[in-house]
């Protein structure tokens, strides 16, 4: 239970944050205006609280973990809000960043 827990809180701190990001960079380099940017600092600000509750106690490991979901989900986001065509590199590197995680989350202690 609480690895599906743990795996839930990953999708949403990655749906704040890269959504986040991806608002803000619409808002400032697309030109559509504050309200983009500060609805991405919202959701910037809310990914935070999000992460902080990952049931293992070290910031570090879950920081680390994390970055290899911030990974794949940036590829998902950018072909399903940009239309980018990630190549099998891509794919390669983010099965490889998403086995990382795996192991820094989930291996016994």
């Amino acid at each position: 239970m609480m690895v599906l827990k743990s795996v839930a809180l990953f999708v949403l701190a990655a749906l704040l944050e890269i959504g986040g990001a991806w608002l803000v960079w619409q808002g400032v380099r697309e030109q559509r205006g504050l309200a983009w940017i500060g609805a991405g600092v919202i959701a910037l600000g809310a990914y935070g609280f999000v992460a902080a509750f990952q049931p293992d106690p070290h910031f570090g490991r879950v920081l680390a973990a994390y970055g290899g979901v911030f990974i794949a989900g940036s590829l998902l986001w950018g072909m399903v809000a940009d239309g980018f065509r990630p190549d099998r590199w891509d794919f390669i590197g983010a099965v490889v960043a998403l086995v990382g995680v795996g192991i820094i989350m989930y291996s016994p202690r």
